[in-house]
């Protein structure tokens, strides 16, 4: 399987499934962690934009290693993200090249305008990608699921539908996101504590150590069949 975990910026992928990522990487699974923009307008006073799109960059690539992936960034501009055909063209194109079984993402209500984008960009995406009448580069079609996962600019309307137990990936998980300097600096938001604390929390829901979540589309979770879903006639 080839999982790819796909955020607006540098970091948003790591900290909403790294864990689950690492779990899937750990199982000999290919995990590939995509950034539409590396969130350079966020950089230290000391730091211009520019310098510290790449030292997010650079981030991106250890923290994917430590965590068992590969680190793709895209050269879109932090908040200057827009949904077009342009874009989502270049991203059907990629998922054409990467071949991705399933794809997480932002949750479609978010404060943050590139959050919200993002899941759009994801879903409009898949259709391109899937269909044969589109030419991306003379690439095969290819069809991907997707999720949604948990972040916290995006949790207007968020419930879990998917708890996963990840007790024994959550210290790699915390160690890689370490490695960024905004997770570990940031004056304003505790980055660090609130992921710690967001996976206990899902963890005790889900009567492990540790859990991260995923949420279907809106509509996917629907079952059309002639049983009760898991249990046979």
């Amino acid at each position: 399987m080839h999982l790819v975990v796909l955020g607006a910026h540098c970091g948003d992928a790591e900290i909403q499934a790294g864990a689950i990522a690492h779990k899937y990487a750990k199982a000999g699974h290919e995990v590939t962690f995509v950034h539409l923009t590396a969130g350079e307008k966020g950089n230290p006073v000391n730091i211009s934009v520019e310098d510290y799109r790449i030292q997010k960059i650079q981030e991106a690539e250890k923290v994917a290693k430590i965590l068992g992936g590969k680190s793709i960034t895209l050269d879109y501009k932090d908040a200057e993200l827009t949904y077009d055909d342009a874009t989502i063209t270049k991203v059907a194109t990629l998922m054409r090249k990467l071949k991705p079984n399933v794809v997480i993402t932002h949750w479609v209500n978010s404060i943050h305008p590139d959050h919200a984008l993002c899941p759009k960009i994801v879903q409009a995406a898949q259709l391109k990608t899937g269909l044969p009448g589109f030419d991306l580069d003379g690439l095969p079609p290819h069809y991907y699921s997707f999720y949604h996962s948990e972040n916290w600019e995006d949790m207007e309307g968020y419930e879990p539908d998917v708890f996963i137990d990840v007790s024994e990936e959550f210290d790699t998980y915390l160690e890689a996101l370490s490695n960024y300097w905004f997770i570990m600096n940031s004056k304003s938001f505790r980055y660090y504590d609130y992921y710690k604390a967001l996976g206990t929390v899902r963890g005790c829901v889900n009567r492990t150590q540790y859990a991260q979540t995923l949420k279907f589309p809106v509509g996917a979770n629907v079952r059309k069949g002639s049983i009760i879903p898991g249990f046979e006639l």
